[in-house]
């Protein structure tokens, strides 16, 4: 089992930049794929990035391809994504999720297939 706690929301101007982390519990952590979704209100939960359990392998979403990067420190439990030039449609409750081990790569970006959620944390992106 994973406890994800997510921090590093808040309010930022457009063009600016944030880093979210997600601190987990377990000390099998090491061995999950990881991902960040987001929510817009009104809007389905929709995937952001996907790193792998070693770090090795990336995947992004179109739309943030080029100014979001995931990345994870193993040693702390913990999964990053920062978040650069950043805009207005950017806005919206950012989740970290954790995908059952497979040791193996494969993108995986429907939000069912995880397993594992925190809390979310707020992202208000302002014009």
């Amino acid at each position: 089992q994973v406890q994800l706690v997510e921090s590093g929301g808040g309010l930022v101007q457009a063009r600016g930049s944030l880093r979210l982390s997600c601190a987990a519990s377990g000390r099998t952590f090491s061995s999950y794929t990881m991902g960040w979704f987001r929510q817009a209100p009104g809007k389905e939960r929709a995937f952001v990035a996907q790193i792998s359990w070693n770090g090795g392998n990336t995947h992004y979403a179109d739309s943030v391809k080029g100014r979001f990067t995931i990345s994870r420190d193993n040693a702390k439990n913990t999964v990053y994504l920062q978040m650069n030039s950043l805009k207005p449609e950017d806005t919206a409750v950012y989740y970290c999720a954790a995908d059952t081990p497979l040791f193996l790569w494969v993108v995986v970006t429907t939000p069912n297939e995880y397993d594992y959620w925190g809390q979310g944390t707020q992202v208000t992106v302002s014009s």
